[in-house]
């Protein structure tokens, strides 16, 4: 109870209504804090400290906040993905402005390649939208990674390049290719790397096969891009055999055992 108040009890005074007594408290309290706010501003003027200053009161603006509008997503994504894409190459318009050989060039750079793949992964990831718009996302992130690991892969990017132009070198398809080339050179060296690998008794015994087996990929790849950059089909798909083989042979020396059967197929 304030000091106010007990004062007032203490009075004897003729029973009042209760909203009587109210205003004259409120009376009361309005002239304490108008003495004080006069106080407080002379005090200020004067430059004594004895009393406290106010601070002014000044009145806040309240605003409603908006719901979300998750229909804006969808036009957001559509200035930062692409929209329609034909291609695996679409997806990736910094890194492959010009789109698969002939036009564009087999070469990639991978590095460019990666930092693109992680920025459209990061505008697509299903986490990031909700309903009808989180299933969207998924299906295109989804595309965009299967993409992605076509194109950083010499072998599938040439493979997926040829198929663009109507040669499936897949399957039954590459095997009926590594029959037609006929190549006994190519069959010898396959199967004197597969002899190799068999016959090893440490993985350092497959070292001068590994090494010799780089090359010939190193070799395979750039044949590769000039036939594909030049727009030829014919000679381009007789090299994606050949890769074939020599990313055959790489892999069966990186999973070797001893004991193992090798097993290389085109």
């Amino acid at each position: 109870m304030s000091h106010t108040t007990k004062m007032l009890c203490s009075l004897r005074l003729p029973r009042t209504p209760c909203s009587t007594i109210h205003k004259i408290l409120c009376n009361i309290q309005n002239a304490s804090f108008t003495t004080r706010s006069t106080l407080s501003y002379s005090a200020a003027s004067s430059g004594s400290s004895s009393w406290p200053s106010v601070a002014p009161v000044t009145k806040r603006a309240f605003t409603t906040a908006k719901p979300l509008s998750f229909p804006q997503e969808e036009e957001t994504a559509s200035t930062t993905l692409p929209s329609n894409p034909q291609t695996h190459y679409d997806y990736f318009q910094k890194t492959l402005p010009r789109g698969p050989p002939p036009k564009g060039k087999f070469d990639i750079d991978l590095k460019a390649l990666r930092r693109e793949f992680l920025q459209l992964q990061s505008q697509a990831h299903p986490d990031l939208h909700q309903g009808v718009y989180k299933q969207r996302a998924e299906a295109l992130s989804s595309r965009i990674n299967d993409a992605y690991k076509t194109l950083q892969d010499p072998l599938k990017r040439a493979q997926y390049i040829l198929s663009l132009n109507g040669y499936e070198t897949e399957g039954d398809e590459a095997a009926k290719m590594g029959d037609e080339i006929g190549d006994q050179e190519l069959l010898m060296t396959v199967l004197e790397a597969r002899e190799a690998i068999e016959d090893a008794q440490d993985l350092s015994d497959l070292d001068t096969v590994k090494t010799e087996n780089e090359e010939r990929v190193v070799e395979t790849v750039s044949q590769l891009e000039n036939t594909l950059d030049a727009g030829l089909w014919e000679e381009a798909k007789e090299h994606v055999v050949k890769l074939r083989y020599w990313m055959n042979i790489k892999q069966s020396i990186g999973e070797w055992e001893p004991g193992k059967p090798v097993v290389l197929q085109h």
